[in-house]
């Protein structure tokens, strides 16, 4: 045995990262790996263990163990650009020696090594989405500094060079995880000659330094869809053959579908949008000049507020076109001069800024009733101090008040990130109590009767984090529903910072806790037996309701032979359901298989199950409209016969929404693929599609367009394909119609009559069975349905055309589009107003 018990080697120092990279042996222990002492400038900085794999020195060792690598970075005093005395000790005190540039075989106890400061990234390229190429980067100088955005990357692809950006759009994700600054991510818009469906090489690099980020390069197609594609291909061949060819180029070109505008490039389109709605507000100014002009004060309670943040809020008060109104402004006790200083300029200023301060700090509830106790207008407005105020936005709710009567009143509302961008705005429906109780997407902008809402009474410190949704509970208690009026415009910008609740929920657990008390004390209020809960501990509630009474239904179930789906859907309802005051009807239409035929007379031995056979072509209304006559039940479930329940509780889940309130005519069910992605989540209508799956194909798992995919919300319309009705609004309303919608939309059709009668149909999101869409009838795209299809279309589109439900949904917001990717696809803002 050598008289040194270690052995090792160092393979290599990084000079510009730091790293350290070798080996070392325990000769007498060569299991056991080796612990090393690194020292800079005689004292010991660190530790590092030779744990690592390295079979090549194994190998030549012979060693029974492969654990003999080492690496480790040297710590942030050694980057300051300084010579430091560096050596790694065993643990007996002997060095292990680095070899010298020149000469390997001698060996240095000690080094001086000199590590330059230099940029450190830290990115990825997400991918490509909707034509964008994402992703995100942040850099630091030294190692320990903080993480900064803003960082300039240029793109190439195929080696060509399609421009430079700075990585400054907002990303909440990333500020999360790493804790940096929020302005670092990309987007870029990949030109429309690469969606040619070849592979292209994308390459992304930090400029100046030409460092790839993570995932860069990447290969991948870009393909919109088959003929894009195509005419893609066409468009390139033309020009790489002749430059004469212009015209045939420039003609290719146009038959190439172009993508409208949607929430990826919202800045964009909101930026357009404010332009034209002032556009739009002033004309409407110049033809129809307000008959009143009742004072508004716009109640701001503040406490130590940011100054850029705070002076921008004020100023978008003082900038409205509407100019009767006081901006009462309430020092919460914050004992700050600045603040102080700051309410006091601009009370100087314009004499319509009124200011208060509180001794001592009371929070925003109690802030807000000082604020209440002094107001002198006609309306409240409930505005925060760090958000913004569109410059019209008084001016159009005044309008709207004067017009509808209304005594609340609230506005549609995005977010300001801190570079200036408009992002996640919030579209919201016309008043939907049911979502209001799921969560408070009134929010901005409040605009309310001054006289009601001293009869509301106070905001309540105890739900500080939801004192504004228990304020508007408690409104509803004593507004009519009628007298609640939204304004489809977006009137206000919420200020998005990583420490606001715009940016995470997470920022405020406390206001979960609170919301979910604010509702379950309402529906206390009301004498509603209810269980509140969040929902993934979220500021989303799901409400369930307890309720004894079980009222008889009926599951009505059309269908012809295909007696396995048939058969498990039936089974699957009769073996799952605690639900047990229902009874089944099966509609045979003409089944001729012995198998299904022997089934129906095996079946209906079960006292639950009672069978109609009706001999006569498919006509899926009439059908039902048989079995409905049939039955006697109080509730009426039709259901198609390619859907599979297993949820236990999935009637009941739907019956107790039917009981939740006595207005409610109508139930639909979330209904998912079998690959996991949701069918249906309700149903928005128009001209343009008459009725189209909101949505659709997005994942099961996700919360949808603010919370509807997991939030109970009314909607115009839901499928046939299990759908609960009131047997007695059913008859009310006519029934589904078997003469002139046989086939298709005559569920659209039911639930507009239900909905023009005066009854709301809800979503039930609480509800979920798996749907085999069309398994049933098939596609109305075939050839031979392409005559029936066309006739059912144009009855709804003359039967319908001038009902306001029809023209423009209330419950979907009338910003998107109505396509195959709803919530998605933005209408162009000079369609709003046509």
């Amino acid at each position: 045995m050598p008289a040194n018990q270690f052995r090792g080697y160092i393979d290599a120092i990084d000079g510009q990262s730091g790293i350290v990279r070798g080996w070392a042996v325990n000769l007498r222990d060569p299991v056991q790996p080796v612990l090393l002492h690194i020292l800079m400038d005689g004292q010991e900085v660190m530790q590092a263990v030779c744990d690592l794999p390295r079979e090549d020195v194994r190998d030549v060792l012979l060693a029974p163990s492969e654990k003999l690598g080492f690496q480790f970075t040297l710590p942030v005093e050694a980057c300051d650009g300084q010579p430091h005395d560096l050596s790694i000790r065993f643990e007996d005190r002997s060095a292990l020696l680095f070899p010298d540039s020149e000469n390997p075989e001698v060996g240095h106890e000690v080094v001086t090594f000199t590590r330059k400061p230099f940029t450190e990234y830290m990115s990825n390229v997400d991918g490509l989405h909707e034509g964008l190429l994402r992703g995100w980067i942040v850099s630091r100088d030294f190692p320990g500094a903080g993480w900064t955005g803003n960082v300039i990357i240029s793109v190439k692809i195929d080696g060509v060079s399609l421009g430079t950006i700075r990585a400054d759009c907002y990303r909440g994700d990333v500020v999360e995880a790493l804790k940096c600054e929020p302005n670092c991510g990309f987007e870029f818009p990949i030109p429309h000659r690469y969606h040619d469906g070849i592979p292209h090489n994308i390459t992304v690099m930090t400029m100046p330094d030409e460092v790839p980020l993570s995932g860069s390069p990447m290969v991948t197609s870009l393909v919109d869809d088959q003929l894009t594609a195509k005419l893609v291909q066409i468009e390139n061949t033309i020009a790489g053959l002749h430059q004469q060819l212009t015209a045939l180029r420039s003609s290719t070109r146009s038959l190439i579908p172009r993508k409208p505008l949607n929430l990826q490039h919202y800045d964009k389109w909101a930026k357009s949008y404010y332009n034209l709605l002032r556009e739009q507000t002033a004309l409407q100014r110049e033809a129809r000049p307000l008959k009143k002009s009742p004072l508004v004060s716009v109640l701001c309670p503040t406490w130590r507020p940011d100054e850029g943040d705070f002076r921008a809020a004020v100023e978008s008060v003082l900038n409205q076109t509407y100019q009767n109104w006081e901006l009462i402004l309430v020092d919460d006790g914050s004992q700050c001069k600045k603040t102080t200083a700051l309410i006091e300029e601009y009370s100087k200023k314009d004499k319509r800024v009124r200011a208060f301060a509180l001794k001592k700090n009371q929070g925003i509830a109690g802030a807000t009733n000082e604020a209440i106790k002094n107001a002198k207008g006609d309306y409240i407005a409930f505005f925060d101090h760090d958000d913004l105020l569109v410059d019209v936005a008084l001016e159009r709710m005044v309008r709207a008040a004067l017009d509808t009567g209304a005594k609340l009143l609230y506005c549609d509302e995005d977010k300001v990130d801190a570079a200036g961008h408009f992002l996640e705005p919030n579209l919201k429906p016309a008043y939907d109590y049911r979502y209001l109780l799921g969560c408070n997407y009134i929010c901005h902008l409040t605009f309310m009767d001054a006289d009601v809402v001293r009869k509301v009474g106070p905001l309540e410190s105890r739900y500080n984090g939801a004192q504004d949704h228990d304020f508007l509970l408690r409104a509803t208690e004593i507004i009519p529903r009628e007298a609640i009026h939204h304004v489809p415009e977006i009137l206000y910008h919420w200020r998005k910072t990583p420490n606001s609740t715009a940016s995470n929920i997470g920022n405020k657990g406390y206001a979960v806790k609170a919301g979910v008390d604010c509702v379950t004390d309402h529906l206390k209020r009301r004498k509603i037996k209810a269980n509140v809960s969040s929902v993934e501990r979220l500021s989303l509630y799901a409400v369930s309701w307890p309720f004894r009474r079980q009222p008889t239904l009926t599951v009505i179930i059309p269908f012809r032979d295909q007696l396995e789906m048939t058969r498990n859907c039936v089974e699957s309802l009769l073996e799952t359901q605690k639900y047990r005051k229902f009874d089944i009807i099966l509609v045979d239409n003409f089944s001729v298989q012995k198998d299904t035929l022997a089934w129906l007379e095996d079946v209906k031995k079960n006292k639950q199950v009672n069978v109609l056979r009706v001999e006569e072509p498919f006509n899926y209304a009439r059908l039902n409209n048989l079995a409905a006559k049939e039955s006697k039940s109080d509730l009426l479930l039709f259901l198609n016969n390619d859907v599979i329940i297993t949820q236990p509780d999935f009637l009941e889940k739907m019956v107790q929404e039917m009981l939740a309130s006595p207005d409610v005519g109508a139930v639909g069910a979330r209904l998912l693929y079998p690959n996991g992605t949701i069918q249906h989540a309700g149903v928005a209508v128009g001209p343009e599609v008459i009725g189209v799956h909101v949505h659709r194909l997005q994942s099961a798992t996700d919360f949808g367009y603010i919370g509807r995919l997991r939030l109970n919300h009314e909607v115009t319309a839901v499928t046939g394909a299990a759908l609960m009705v009131s047997h007695a609004v059913f008859d009310e309303v006519g029934c589904f119609d078997e003469v002139g919608l046989a086939v298709a939309y005559n569920d659209v059709d039911l639930c507009l009559k239900i909905r023009d009668h005066g009854h709301r149909i809800i979503f039930c999101a609480e509800a979920e069975a798996i749907h085999h869409e069309s398994y049933s009838r098939g596609s109305d795209n075939r050839p031979e349905q392409e005559a029936r299809f066309f006739h059912e279309r144009q009855v709804m589109l003359e039967r319908w055309k001038d009902n306001p439900l029809f023209k423009k949904d209330p419950t979907y917001p009338h910003y998107f589009k109505q396509d195959l990717r709803t919530f998605f696809d933005l209408n162009g803002p000079e369609d709003l107003w046509s």
